[in-house]
């Protein structure tokens, strides 16, 4: 194969991602919140293997001065923040701010603790694809 039909090949590959957005009709809007290969651990995008697989979509609410307490998930969970500003904390001394509108991939097995940054009630969409009957997050200790 020539050096011309592999970049027409790799052309008609991206135009095809790039528009898949276009399978519904014209009025059907969508906009991307995250796409990512990575969780906010800089980990890789791992999905679980398990017997009996469950989705959960969830609203978590922290209110004013409140924080989530120290804590892993042992599934791959998605979040997309609705209101507030949240601070997250996690093990070895990172921090990071999201606020209404950003979106990730949680950390999977890395401690972690969320606080809530002013006045606003925090308020997130997760998604979480895990296990029937397995708690999508597990308090830990708070690292030393």
């Amino acid at each position: 194969m020539n050096r011309l039909s592999l970049v027409a090949i790799g052309l008609v590959v991206m135009a095809g991602g790039a528009f898949a957005e276009e399978s519904y009709k014209p009025a059907v809007k969508v906009k991307r919140v995250l796409q990512t290969t990575t969780t906010t651990s800089g980990d890789p995008i791992r999905y679980p293997t398990v017997s009996d697989p469950e989705v959960q979509t969830l609203i978590v609410e922290i209110p004013p001065g409140a924080e989530t307490g120290w804590h892993t998930h042992p599934v791959p969970a998605y979040a997309y923040i609705l209101a507030g500003t949240i601070e997250v904390d996690s093990e070895g001394g990172g921090k990071r701010i999201f606020k209404a509108g950003d979106s990730f991939a949680e950390m999977v097995d890395h401690r972690h603790n969320g606080r809530v940054v002013g006045d606003e009630t925090v308020k997130i969409l997760m998604i979480v694809t895990g296990q029937k009957g397995v708690a999508f997050s597990e308090r830990t200790q708070a690292p030393d």
